[in-house]
C-alpha cells in the first residue's frame, strides 16, 4: 500500500509539474520573441527540457515501484536513483549551456549594441521566479514525505530555472537601464550554483547504489532499539546500507545462551519488527542470534 500510495503522490506532483512547465515555457516564448528578448527565449528552452526531466522521473518513480521479481529479488528502488543521476547530469548540461551563453554575451556586448527588451519580458521573467520557486517548494515537500531521490532532483531543477530565471530579469532590468553585460554575467554565476547543486545529487545517488552505510544519528537510534529489547545482552556487530531511498539492516544480537530455540527466535523477531516499524524506510531488517554464557559472566 505504501509504495502504491508514493507512486499515486509522486505522478501527480509530476503531472502538475509538467503542465505548469509547458505553459511557463509558452508564455515565456511569447513574451521573449514580442520583447526582442534573447534571454527570455533562452529561459523559454530551459523550461521546455524541464518537461523531459519530469517525464525522467516518472519513469524512474514507476520502475522503482515495481514489485520484486525473480530477477531483482530485494526490489526495484535503485532505479530512482539511476533516474536521480540522469537528472544531475541534465542539470550539469543545462548549468554549463547557460555558463557558456553567458560567456558569449559577454563578447558580443563588447562587439555591439543589443537590442533593449521590452517589459513583458521583465514581466515574464518576474513571474516565472515566483511560480519555479513555489515548484520547487511543492516538489521538495513531496520528495521530502515519500523520500524519493528522483523527486528531490527534479525539484532542484525548479531551482535551477528559477535561478536562470533571476538572470534574465536582472540582464534585461540591466539592458532597460544601460547595462547590457549584466544578463551574461549573472547567467556564468548562475551556472557554478546549478553545476554545484547537480554534483550534490550525483554524489547522493552514487552512495545510494554503492550501499553507502547510514549516518550516525540513524545508526545510534537502530543500536538504541535493540539494545532496550527484553533478552537482549549486547550487539555483537552492526551492518546498515542504503539501497536506492531504502534501508537495509543486519544486526549479530547476543541472548542468554542457555534459553531454547524458540525463545531466542521470539527476541530476534521482536528486534526485527521493531527496527523495521520504528525506523523510517527500513525495508527489511536481518537479525542473528549469538549465545552469550551467562552461567560463566557469573562466575568471574
Amino acid at each position: 500500500m505504501e509504495k502504491t500510495e508514493n507512486e499515486k503522490l509522486a505522478i501527480h506532483v509530476s503531472v502538475v509539474t509538467i503542465i505548469v512547465n509547458f505553459l511557463l515555457t509558452a508564455f515565456k516564448l511569447f513574451a521573449g520573441f514580442f520583447s526582442h528578448s534573447s534571454a527570455m527565449v533562452s529561459d523559454a528552452i530551459h523550461s521546455a527540457s524541464d518537461v523531459l526531466s519530469t517525464v525522467v522521473v516518472i519513469i524512474g518513480v514507476k520502475i522503482a515501484n515495481k514489485q520484486s521479481d525473480t530477477d531483482h529479488p530485494y526490489g526495484h528502488e535503485r532505479f530512482e536513483s539511476v533516474a536521480a543521476i540522469i537528472l544531475a547530469m541534465m542539470l550539469a548540461v543545462t548549468g554549463a549551456v547557460i555558463g557558456m551563453n553567458g560567456i558569449e554575451k559577454i563578447a558580443i556586448v563588447r562587439r555591439e549594441t543589443l537590442d533593449i527588451p521590452g517589459t513583458l519580458a521583465l514581466t515574464a521573467a518576474f513571474i516565472s521566479i515566483i511560480v519555479k520557486e513555489t515548484m520547487f517548494w511543492y516538489t521538495r515537500a513531496a520528495g521530502k514525505k515519500i523520500n524519493s531521490g528522483a523527486l528531490m532532483a527534479d525539484a532542484w531543477h525548479h531551482r535551477s530555472d528559477a535561478l536562470s530565471s533571476i538572470g534574465s530579469l536582472v540582464g534585461i532590468a540591466g539592458a532597460r537601464l544601460g547595462f547590457p553585460v549584466l544578463d551574461p554575467l549573472a547567467s556564468v554565476v548562475i551556472c557554478i550554483f546549478i553545476i554545484k547543486v547537480a554534483v550534490d545529487i550525483f554524489r547522493d545517488s552514487i552512495n545510494k547504489l554503492t550501499d553507502k552505510a547510514c549516518d550516525k544519528v540513524t545508526v545510534d537510534e537502530v543500536r538504541s532499539i535493540i539494545l532496550n529489547q527484553d533478552g537482549v545482552l549486547g550487539i555483537d556487530d552492526l551492518k546498515t546500507r542504503q539501497f536506492g531511498d531504502k534501508i537495509y539492516i543486519d544486526v549479530e544480537i547476543l541472548a542468554d545462551g542457555s534459553m531454547n530455540l524458540n525463545a531466542a527466535h521470539d527476541i530476534a523477531e521482536n528486534v526485527h519488527h521493531k527496527i523495521e516499524n520504528g525506523i523510517k524506510n527500513v525495508k527489511h531488517c536481518m537479525v542473528h542470534v549469538n549465545p552469550k554464557d551467562t552461567a560463566q559472566e557469573v562466575g568471574k
